[in-house]
């Protein structure tokens, strides 16, 4: 099987979906590896890296585009990728569906095979080719927040972790999976007062004997929320629901009353945020103000610290990737049902019902496209 390897093209984007290291094992598995010229130089590989290992390098993205079976990529297609999708090709990538209704559409109309990274499923139930990517944005989540919360950045002026004899900054999360959990390591790590919000208790007591004293954990209510926001200097946004929108859970009305020169980090911008406020920003242009309140809403977080997550995602993908090539999507999807959880829209069909239901359309079981019962 060919499989194929492109330059990001998003604003910023420097990770790309193949390390070399991929390639050889590809290249042992018995496939051909098509590689765009340069694809790799944001996550320091040059073309003789991906060479050496035996990876054909294309001049265009093209080219690959219309040759690869199985194409490979780390964010969904770009506007200007859509008239380059292949009928029934398998592409292999981070979609996030939910948040675009043109990206959904386009993707139907190309009958090809859509396989989201963020909604395959191991065998706990739990987001093995999310959960690299969701530790780097909730460690960047605190990274941000505590450069955006100096004066010179627009914000209140405050050390997040304080010095002694002066009080620390107060990150409040809002939400208990990965990317919450990292992004209290951190705050907990550099000294802030911490305050972990979601409705899974048991979430919550696992937080609380994993991580430090100063962190707090809380039932999430619209109350505990509320009084939470009120004396935050940092909100961590990181709710996920699997394959769908997420929640706006904070409303213009909730962020006039935080303080002024406070710093919001909307890590969930992928899947339409969590604030009323939110909109998507770039590495570009990260930060906007309403209400007061500094909003980082960018949506490929991980892709300004591509040579760390482009080895983490290649960790975590290839053993799928390996398995797609090997056997085809169908065979390998009956083979493992958390891969099958991966297809999203296969040959203009909608298979995600949290997709299907976002945007009315209808919706066919993945099971019958498998051919199983």
């Amino acid at each position: 099987m060919i499989v194929g390897v492109v330059k990001e093209i998003r604003n910023q984007e420097n990770r790309v979906a193949l390390t070399p290291d991929g390639v050889e094992t590809l290249i042992q598995h018995g496939h051909a590896v098509w590689v765009e010229q340069q694809a790799g130089l944001g996550s320091g590989f040059a073309d003789h890296h991906y060479t050496e290992r035996g990876a054909q390098l294309c001049p265009t993205a093209a080219q690959v585009w219309q040759s690869a079976q199985l194409m490979l990529k780390v964010k969904e297609p770009q506007i200007q990728e859509y008239p380059l999708l292949q009928p029934e090709q398998m592409l292999f990538t981070y979609f996030h569906f939910a948040a675009s209704q043109s990206l959904t559409q386009a993707v139907i109309d190309a009958k090809c095979v859509a396989i989201a990274y963020e909604t395959v499923e191991n065998r706990a139930g739990h987001l093995p080719l999310l959960t690299p990517m969701s530790e780097v944005a909730g460690r960047m989540a605190i990274q941000e927040s505590a450069k955006y919360l100096e004066r010179a950045q627009g914000g209140r002026g405050i050390l997040l972790g304080g010095v002694p004899g002066v009080a620390p900054a107060t990150v409040v999360v809002i939400g208990a999976g990965v990317v919450g959990t990292e992004a209290a390591r951190m705050a907990a790590g550099l000294g802030a007062h911490v305050k972990v919000l979601d409705i899974n208790l048991e979430r919550l007591r696992a937080i609380a004997d994993m991580l430090p004293a100063n962190v707090t954990t809380l039932a999430a209510t619209p109350g505990t929320i509320r009084e939470a926001l009120q004396t935050a200097d940092v909100v961590v946004g990181a709710v996920l629901l699997k394959g769908a929108r997420a929640p706006k859970l904070i409303s213009r009305a909730l962020l006039k009353q935080m303080q002024p020169g406070a710093v919001i980090v909307d890590t969930a911008i992928d899947q339409g945020g969590i604030f009323e406020t939110s909109r998507a920003t770039t590495h570009e242009n990260p930060v906007f103000i309403e209400e007061g309140i500094i909003h980082y809403c960018v949506t490929n977080m991980p892709g300004a610290v591509p040579i760390t997550a482009t080895r983490a995602l290649t960790n975590a993908t290839l053993p799928y990737v390996v398995k797609l090539a090997d056997m085809g999507w169908q065979a390998a999807c009956r083979d493992d049902a958390g891969l099958a959880m991966g297809l999203n829209i296969v040959q203009g069909q909608v298979v995600c019902q949290a997709v299907a239901q976002t945007f009315n359309l209808p919706h066919t079981p993945r099971a019958t496209q498998l051919g199983v019962a």
